[in-house]
Formats: C-alpha cells, structure tokens, sequence
C-alpha cells in the first residue's frame, strides 16, 4: 500500500494531534510486540501502524 493520504485520515478524527497520538501508540505496540517475539521489523513501526490504521478506516 502507498502511503495513506493525511487529509483522508484527518477527516476521520477531530485533530490532527489524536491521530498522531493514535498511530505512535499502536507503533510502540508493534514495536513492543516485535521485541517480545524476536521478530525483525522490515518495515519501521510507524509506517506499519499508519497504513494498518488507514486499512481500518478503509473498511
């Protein structure tokens, strides 16, 4: 996926400061989470929490 729009996802939320404090607390757990398992993130964890959270707003 190409990285999301801003302005679509920002239509979603009431400010711009949630949506980031949304996407840094679901990358913090996908980092967490990474660590936990032993995987290694090919991806950065903020991408990867961005576009999954774009991909929920799609649906």
């Amino acid at each position: 996926m190409l990285n999301p729009s801003i302005g679509k996802l920002i239509k979603e939320y009431e400010s711009r400061y949630q949506l980031v404090i949304d996407v840094a607390k679901y990358a913090r757990h996908i980092s967490e989470k990474a660590d936990e398992t032993g995987e290694i993130l090919v991806e950065k964890p903020v991408n990867t929490a961005l576009n999954e959270l774009a991909a929920k707003l799609d649906k």
